[in-house]
């Protein structure tokens, strides 16, 4: 399937009739390494899966002490959105945008611009800090400076408990009501866009299933293969920052996110 075809496919899409699917992919060219990929951070380090495993996390303090610093030294501190994710703020200014259903946790889709209430985060963010024990939910930045300064592994201010990241750890239920929405818009779209995600994390990757079940065209655009390749409308192997900005440019009323 062309480039061309699945620009025409937006073009031609009515308001707020698309939802896209995001994955640890479309951050790679802001310098954020995703986890599966040839160079991946748990391909290249598969013990490091342990920082995102909640019941390592809870028990081992050393694992703790790792992910804040590995939370300290992380590009995504410092990443900034690339063309791919402009390029989704072009489609939601089109008003053919629905959903922007993403797994990534480094708010770069609010950062370049997307309306955080078209923004879907399934799983957290890093922005904040939650405590395991009394709930209490906090910037995140005035803990990692904590750990800068030398604190290798900060305690709850308030009650002493354990500080994790607002994110979804391995062994961790999602938001129910998260989840909800996302699956609820793409029940009322007429087109799914998979971008950068390998597909293989549930019930997230369930959204291909339900449009494939309810006749909706997926398209993936992704570098490596996933498990639906085969049984989907259009399949884009191309660099996804270069790509985006060229499908989502044919809609009416989008202006160039190069």
């Amino acid at each position: 399937m062309s480039t061309e075809k699945v620009a025409g496919w937006i073009t031609e899409a009515d308001p707020a009739s698309i939802t896209v699917l995001t994955g640890a992919g479309i951050s790679t060219d802001s310098g954020i390494p995703d986890f599966r990929g040839p160079r991946g951070v748990w391909t290249v380090d598969p013990a490091a899966e342990k920082l995102s495993t909640l019941q390592n996390y809870l028990a081992e303090p050393d694992v703790r002490r790792r992910a804040w610093r590995a939370r300290v030294e992380s590009p995504a501190r410092s990443a900034k959105p690339n063309a791919g994710h402009r390029a989704l703020v072009d489609l939601e200014r089109s008003g053919r945008l629905r959903a922007l259903v993403t797994q990534n946790i480094d708010g770069l889709h609010q950062a370049a611009g997307s309306s955080p209430d078209r923004v879907v985060e399934v799983h957290g963010t890093e922005a904040d800090v939650v405590c395991m024990s009394c709930d209490d939910r906090q910037p995140a930045e005035p803990v990692l400076d904590r750990v800068a300064a030398g604190e290798a592994d900060p305690a709850c201010l308030r009650c002493g408990g354990i500080l994790k990241s607002a994110t979804i750890s391995f062994g961790q239920a999602l938001d129910p009501a998260t989840l909800d929405r996302a699956f609820s818009a793409l029940e009322a779209s007429t087109l799914l866009i998979t971008v950068g995600t390998s597909l293989q994390v549930y019930p997230v990757a369930g959204l291909v299933d339900v449009a494939l079940e309810y006749g909706v065209p997926v398209v993936i655009v992704n570098a490596q293969p996933t498990p639906y390749d085969l049984g989907v409308d259009a399949l884009i192997r191309e660099p996804i920052s270069e790509v985006l900005p060229r499908l989502v440019a044919g809609s009416a009323g989008g202006r160039s996110a190069g």
